[in-house]
């Protein structure tokens, strides 16, 4: 089988982490202490991508959770689900990265990278055939984004033919809780472009909108953000998880998904989100729910896709459904506005239909587009970056580090580069440009 290595870092990571743990163990009906109450052998047949079968008959997450301060370890261990880990498999240290990405990837979470890296091998030596590892972390921290992405370039290393995936969480003017954010950010995003294969955004404002807007809540809290990512990363993992035709593994979403190696930030979604108390008033169908899912209000990171073009684009549907009226919805997105997809790329829109629905709706659709429009969030990043970095305001607590401020030149060029590629793509329309672009490339 091929098993997924789960990580996550930080406080972020770790919440919308164990928040994932609980909906799968829910999904695959394992209860809290691990062990299977499940009535389907569907339920079992892939289990092993994600857990471990332990001697005693339980089943326990292939995960390992780091941080640099005890303080989340301690709430997700007395959680309801804390019970499901391996004790081993937490790795914190003492002191925190106080927000800081240089704490996090130069001195403290540089001191803890060795312990973590053993739990990773001894996890990974158990498999019998690693596909990849997945990642949960926020850019705007201190340990999720700087020892994120020291730790992700330390397992590329060593395990270079491996997928590496990402659950980043962008963060966000509206839901912020440092200053120094847009730094933080902006130093990951250097490294995610190198050593991740596929990086879903999940961006803070869009989250706190769907949760204002469309499900009517007036003040969301961190657990109604995390619930959404968690249905999200369901969806998105549900091939992965159960028996199905296509995505079934993380490289073959690579493939689907990667025109260019470095434009693998992905923009998630999920479909139905009604509020609680218009459910009943609602019938569900395919046709509504592929309407709601390339719907803006729907995506999970604050930004239109009607201002960029679609490269590509994967559905995953669940529930009992007609695979020809999915086929036949699908196409009728695409006809009716084939100008947001981009034309070289043809049948750039997959498919995939998963039986067993998630617990509480009948069908539900989440969606993965890799959009040109996701530079509007990195704009938004570079923007703030900007205005702080010009007045050299609070560099001297990375310098401090032993940072040197060339390191954040060279990084806010990095982003604008990587702004400039998406627009180039954006604007690419014939088969002569696109021959050009191939040139410049290779010049």
């Amino acid at each position: 089988m091929r098993e997924i290595c789960h990580i996550q870092a930080g406080q972020c990571g770790n919440q919308i982490g164990a928040k994932f743990w609980e909906v799968i163990s829910d999904e695959h009906g394992i209860d809290k202490t691990g062990a299977y109450i499940g009535d389907s052998d569907i339920l079992l047949e892939r289990i092993s991508v994600y857990y471990n079968a332990a001697s005693t008959g339980v089943y326990v997450p292939r995960a390992i959770l780091v941080d640099l301060e005890p303080g989340t370890m301690d709430s997700v261990r007395s959680g309801s689900f804390g019970m499901l880990f391996r004790p081993d498999n937490f790795v914190f240290g003492q002191s925190g990265a106080g927000n800081n990405w240089a704490k996090g990837h130069y001195t403290e979470g540089a001191d803890l990278i060795d312990p973590i890296l053993d739990v990773v091998r001894k996890e990974a030596e158990s498999c019998d055939c690693l596909q990849g590892f997945q990642l949960t972390h926020s850019l705007g921290g201190g340990t999720g984004s700087g020892m994120g992405t020291l730790l992700m370039g330390k397992i590329r290393e060593e395990y270079p033919d491996r997928i590496m995936n990402t659950f980043s969480v962008v963060p966000s003017p509206k839901v912020s809780d440092t200053v120094v954010e847009p730094y933080n950010a902006t130093l990951s995003i250097h490294r995610l472009v190198d050593n991740t294969d596929e990086t879903f955004c999940i961006d803070n404002e869009a989250l706190y909108d769907i949760c204002n807007r469309t499900l009517k809540l007036t003040t969301p809290t961190y657990g109604d953000l995390n619930h959404l990512v968690s249905v999200t990363m369901s969806g998105i993992t549900t091939c992965l998880r159960f028996p199905g035709q296509l995505n079934s593994d993380l490289r073959k979403l690579a493939v689907n998904m990667v025109p260019f190696p470095r434009l693998h930030f992905f923009m998630p979604g999920y479909a139905p989100l009604v509020a609680r108390g218009s459910q009943q008033y609602r019938a569900l169908t395919v046709p509504e729910l592929v309407q709601q899912m390339f719907d803006n209000k729907n995506m999970m990171v604050a930004c239109d896709p009607r201002n960029g073009r679609y490269l590509t684009v994967a559905a995953i549907f669940r529930g009992r459904m007609s695979m020809k009226e999915v086929d036949e919805q699908m196409l009728k997105v695409q006809n009716k506005s084939s100008s947001c997809f981009v034309e070289w790329i043809p049948n750039n829109c997959k498919t995939a239909v998963c039986d067993i629905p998630p617990r509480g709706t009948k069908i539900a659709a989440t969606f993965i587009g890799n959009t040109t429009a996701i530079m509007e969030l990195f704009n938004r990043v570079s923007g703030q970056f900007l205005s702080m970095f010009k007045k050299k305001a609070f560099l001297h607590w990375y310098t401090g580090e032993g940072m040197d401020v060339a390191e954040f030149t060279e990084a806010e060029n990095f982003l604008n580069d990587l702004i400039s590629e998406y627009q180039q793509y954006q604007e690419t329309t014939n088969q002569s440009d696109s021959e050009d672009v191939t040139e410049d490339e290779m010049m």
